[in-house]
């Protein structure tokens, strides 16, 4: 008995396993997702704006390893203009629909008969037993098919791939090669994020690794490799060189890479655009006029803390008393509740308040500080002390700078590693008295204490003038 031959039996195509559901997000989605990325948008926010749900975007970053693919990259060249777009293929399964013919339709696209005939029969959907030329599924099967995959060098190259390995996994060995086993540094979760916990390895970076090989093995080209092929071995799926788990070897041990945009986009969900250090007054600036401060936090341990406040024209140097809370270290921690050691931001708001408010009005102009946690509750302090509070870029402490060198000074009196909770405020005052008590060469050699003296005095004869 004759058996009829199925329509998708003509596609020239042989038969395919079935790769799975062909992708909702066609390339350009795709593409204009890593563009949002790369400006510094998160991956939630990019899928969003380029048409794809959250959970599709936050797949695409995690399989990516947080770097574009290939295609996507912005030094990869726009695909030629001798291949199918998108936006072809849909007019094609349009016409097909209209019932338009091959020639019919190869005109009205400026295309060659035999480039759509070969289009229809390569990349039409056959799923079904039917023969349906859809656009998606044919821009699925296009890209299936132009893709060249490479074998990833490290992959390939054993005595290579256990050179790098050894740089980044090896052990810390004394003189006599014995191995010193470390402890087990964990990330805080609370401040880094989800990174995997730190090794005592070698831990050399990519780049030390790729700029050693030509000197140890000068003579044998085989033994060379970028840095930005070991970081892709380490963080894209699929690759298949190097165990995921040696990210972890890597000084910052993230699991994923972050763009370069986004690091310079790091800021609170407290800070606005106009209240930052872009916005602060020119006169704070060139230091002209006293009474704009800096503040910053000193940290010793068991999270205890000082606050220094540092002003900018005069040096003059003002600690903030920060004790421990009633029930700290008494069990662990609740989420979302009070600050019990002491440098939460009702406790920071109320020390500046308490601090600054013992000078007048005329040395309360402006307060510049990072974009730490410990001032969210600055437009109450605003309200309360009278000073108008900016902040600093994330991770750009030399906008603090007079702040910065200050506590550096105080590492004298408060090392790095103490328990800072141990001083009284008599204590802070005593040692902020000494250190203003310097004398200083950018002040010509007077003391911050007789600097600001001296302002006083100009206050006190202005006030003078006025009433009398």
């Amino acid at each position: 008995m004759d058996i009829k031959k199925r329509r998708s039996d003509r596609c020239t195509r042989p038969q395919l396993r079935s790769p799975g559901r062909p992708p909702v997000a066609n390339r350009y989605e795709r593409a204009m997702f890593w563009e949002y990325v790369a400006a510094g948008m998160s991956s939630e926010a990019a899928a969003v704006k380029a048409g794809a749900s959250q959970p599709v975007g936050s797949r695409w970053f995690r399989e990516a390893g947080g770097m574009p693919p290939a295609e996507f990259r912005r030094s990869t060249k726009p695909l030629s203009g001798r291949y199918l777009s998108l936006a072809e293929r849909e007019e094609i399964a349009l016409l097909l629909v209209q019932g338009h013919g091959v020639c019919e339709i190869a005109r009205r696209l400026s295309r060659a008969a035999s480039t759509v005939s070969r289009e229809i029969r390569r990349n039409a959907a056959t799923r079904s037993g039917n023969f349906e030329y859809r656009a998606t599924t044919a821009q699925w099967h296009a890209e299936r098919a132009a893709r060249r995959p490479k074998v990833a060098k490290l992959a390939a190259h054993d005595t290579l791939r256990r050179w790098v390995e050894d740089r980044l996994n090896g052990a810390v060995a004394k003189p006599g090669d014995t191995p010193v086993n470390g402890p087990a540094v964990a990330w805080k979760g609370r401040r880094h994020g989800p990174r995997q916990n730190r090794r005592w390895s070698k831990a050399w970076s990519p780049e030390q690794i790729a700029r050693r090989l030509p000197i140890d093995f000068p003579d044998d080209d085989s033994m060379r490799i970028s840095h930005e092929a070991i970081y892709q071995a380490l963080f894209v799926q699929g690759r298949g060189a190097l165990r995921r788990d040696l990210a972890a070897c890597l000084r910052s041990g993230r699991a994923l890479r972050v763009p370069r945009a986004r690091v310079g986009q790091r800021g609170k969900g407290f800070v606005s655009p106009e209240i930052m250090i872009s916005e602060r007054p020119a006169e704070a600036d060139d230091r002209a006029v006293p009474g704009h401060w800096e503040g910053d936090l000193i940290l010793g341990s068991g999270s205890s803390a000082i606050g220094t406040l540092v002003e900018r024209t005069t040096r003059f140097t003002m600690l903030l008393h920060l004790p421990r809370m009633e029930g700290h270290g008494a069990g662990p921690g609740v989420k979302n509740g009070p600050a019990l050691a002491g440098h939460g931001a009702a406790a920071v708001r109320d020390a500046i308040t308490r601090t600054i408010t013992t000078l007048p009005a005329e040395l309360r102009r402006s307060l510049t500080w990072d974009q730490g946690a410990e001032m969210a509750q600055h437009a109450r302090l605003k309200v309360d002390a009278g000073v108008h509070v900016y902040f600093c870029d994330p991770q750009s402490p030399w906008q603090r700078g007079t702040n910065e060198n200050t506590n550096g000074l105080l590492r004298q009196y408060f090392p790095k590693g103490t328990d800072l909770s141990s001083h009284s405020a008599d204590t802070l005052a005593a040692v902020a008295a000494t250190l203003n008590g310097r004398p200083r060469k950018t002040l010509g050699w007077k003391t911050p204490a007789e600097a600001l003296d001296q302002y006083l005095k100009q206050i006190d004869k202005q006030r003078v003038a006025t009433t009398g």
